[in-house]
């Protein structure tokens, strides 16, 4: 099928195409609406023309009135159309080109390398198709994530909950961003933008015979997350507060389903769950919701086993 029609055969948007960031090769232009269609700013039905200059098709097209019309973004600017925006109405453009130019790679440089590999937590955002986020904490000791390359990293999931809330959203949406922050010694944080696969111990170690065997000591990985990174950008050390270690007050449970081992009911949410109606519960999206943050499953790489 081709890149640019819809299942159905009509003109449409490259499903490859992030729709909410630049891609790096720029912006494909829409299709130009017939003059005698639309009013500008309004939706209209206009006509698709032949070679000949003979109407062939109408198409509902949307007509932008001209004082909204904006020139492309730079293909080579990195971020969402969104930020671009917030800059030209907050005047932070100078400011946000400069960072971005000074700031942000498309790939982890050596200190980069050498910070991701000693960190021993960091936080993951993820979203589902509809773009509904869920951010969660991975710990381990230095070493627990894996730096590859420059442009790969990798990390091991255990036994948790049984929920598996992040590792769903990314056989939806391989989107992930990573947070990881020095509060011992730099003071700093990295972040880690990219697309991820979710694959199984067995599956980890056929591609990476010389991972290590137990990166979390007693621990056995049941899967890993390998990232490839699009962007990776500082943090800044303004707000992050300087932390120093305490000696643990006990061993940590891994992998137990001990309740108070593992908080308890913490919240009271237990405690109320009788009392909620159904309708109180938090709901996904339905399955047929339209959703602008559909992300295609990843073409380039062999996808991870979905779980």
């Amino acid at each position: 099928m081709d890149a640019d029609l819809n299942p159905d055969g009509r003109p449409g948007r490259d499903p490859n195409e992030d729709p909410g960031r630049t891609p790096a090769a720029g912006r494909p232009g829409g299709t130009e609406p017939d003059p005698g269609g639309a009013a500008p700013g309004a939706e209209g039905v206009g006509l698709v023309r032949g070679d000949d200059g003979a109407p062939i098709q109408h198409q509902r097209v949307h007509v932008p009135d001209a004082r909204s019309v904006r020139p492309p973004s730079r293909p080579d600017r990195p971020g969402s159309d969104g930020e671009h925006r917030l800059q030209e109405r907050m005047g932070t453009t100078a400011r946000a080109a400069k960072f971005y130019d000074e700031q942000v790679l498309d790939r982890l440089n050596p200190r980069m390398r050498e910070f991701a590999a000693r960190q021993e937590m960091f936080f993951l955002a993820t979203s589902d198709r509809h773009g509904e986020c869920d951010n969660t904490f991975r710990a381990g000791p230095p070493g627990f994530v894996q730096v590859f390359d420059d442009r790969t990293l990798a990390y091991p999931e255990y036994r948790g909950n049984g929920v598996l809330a992040s590792l769903g959203n990314i056989q939806e949406n391989p989107h992930v961003g990573i947070l990881m922050i020095d509060f011992l010694q730099d003071r700093i944080g990295l972040h880690v933008n990219g697309r991820a696969r979710v694959l199984t111990d067995e599956e980890m170690r056929r591609e990476r015979p010389d991972l290590p065997v137990e990166p979390v000591p007693g621990r056995r990985a049941r899967l890993w997350v390998e990232v490839t990174v699009e962007e990776a950008y500082i943090h800044c050390a303004k707000h992050i507060p300087h932390l120093q270690k305490v000696p643990a007050r006990g061993d940590r449970a891994w992998g137990t389903d001990d309740s108070r081992r593992k908080g308890g009911d913490f919240f009271g949410a237990a405690a109320e769950a009788a009392d909620r109606a159904p309708d109180e519960r938090p709901r996904r999206k339905a399955d047929d919701t339209p959703s602008r943050a559909s992300a295609p499953p990843q073409a380039a790489r062999p996808a991870g086993r979905a779980w």
